[in-house]
């Protein structure tokens, strides 16, 4: 343990150091604490802010909406919870990132207009092979598969729909940047076959866990940044787009109100009975109701009064002409 000096020690090494005594240059041959550890660095060559992810800012946001949103529609497709976490966003080469992918799993090629190119949706072998067994009705509480094996065509039919409903939640993800049309193209399972850009291309790349019961898995979203790119002020303007796009449903909601269907009751009067009374009733009886012929009619909406009126024809039919409102 390093010794730790006392108040005096501190202030006599303090003095001695404005004096010029004690030299605060080491020379290179001058061995550092065992504790210590030093690492060179180019100050000249630090990463910029804006690399990697912060280089389309506000993405993750629109990653972290697909989230919710597949996560609901796998509920709803599967019957079964689902929950979609984002664990990481990462820029690298094309190539690079199928490099550790090994056996590929399920990849779907999406064309994504009116962008320029289109973009990946890659779910690795255990999720793949589990969500196969979910969809043909096997328990989630069932070990997940780990079979060493591609997948078949018809196993890749099967997963097709789970595609293109990802297809059509990556479109409502973007909806509050841009109107896409997206559709799958193709599903392989092989590498070498999946190609959306040049191999040196660079790519933004969001990973998820897939959670379902006992059922763990990965899932990628591939973009390549020439993709994105043109969205760059669009996603910076993310955050007031999506404060615009709350007023505009709270106008929404405003104006479907007013087409809501309602019932209106014009009311001469009222009639208490009881259960006898109402089981003794027949054809001929008169009932007496507490209404004046010179008053005004209650009008009620959804059973409660809000106007008061006056009965009547017009054009032949039977009418009411509302004379003020209720208190």
């Amino acid at each position: 343990m390093e010794p730790i000096l006392n108040k005096e020690e501190i202030a006599n090494l303090l003095t001695a150091i404005g004096e010029g005594l004690v030299s605060l240059d080491l020379d290179d041959n001058t061995p550092l604490s065992p504790n210590l550890k030093a690492t060179s660095i180019n100050l000249f060559n630090l990463p910029r802010v804006d690399a990697e992810q912060f280089r389309i800012p506000n993405f993750d946001i629109i990653l972290d909406i697909f989230c919710r949103i597949y996560s609901t529609s796998l509920t709803n497709k599967l019957q079964r919870t689902f929950s979609i976490t984002r664990t990481s966003l990462e820029s690298s080469e094309f190539q690079d990132f199928f490099k550790d992918k090994g056996n590929l799993g399920a990849s779907g090629i999406i064309d994504m207009p009116p962008l320029k190119h289109g973009s990946l949706i890659v779910l690795d072998p255990k999720l793949s092979f589990s969500l196969i067994e979910m969809m043909l009705g096997a328990s989630i509480e069932l070990d997940p598969l780990q079979l060493d094996r591609k997948l078949t065509t018809i196993e890749l039919i099967v997963l097709r729909s789970l595609f293109v409903e990802a297809c059509s939640d990556i479109d409502k993800s973007f909806s509050q940047l841009i109107d896409i049309r997206s559709t799958l193209i193709k599903l392989e399972n092989n590498a070498r076959l999946v190609s959306i850009v040049e191999p040196e291309a660079e790519v933004i790349v969001g990973t998820f866990i897939v959670k379902a019961g006992n059922l763990s898995g990965e899932m990628h979203l591939v973009f390549p940044f020439s993709t994105l790119e043109p969205l760059r002020d669009l996603f910076k303007d993310l955050l007031t787009i999506t404060s615009a796009s709350k007023s505009n449903w709270y106008d929404v909601i405003g104006e479907e109100i007013l087409e809501l269907p309602t019932t209106i009751t014009a009311q001469s009067g009222t009639l208490s009975l009881s259960v006898s009374q109402l089981l003794d009733l027949k054809n001929g009886d008169l009932l007496e109701i507490d209404y004046d012929p010179n008053s005004p009619l209650k009008v009620l909406v959804e059973d409660q009064p809000t106007f008061f009126a006056v009965p009547g024809t017009h054009n032949g039919k039977k009418a009411i002409s509302l004379t003020g409102m209720s208190k």
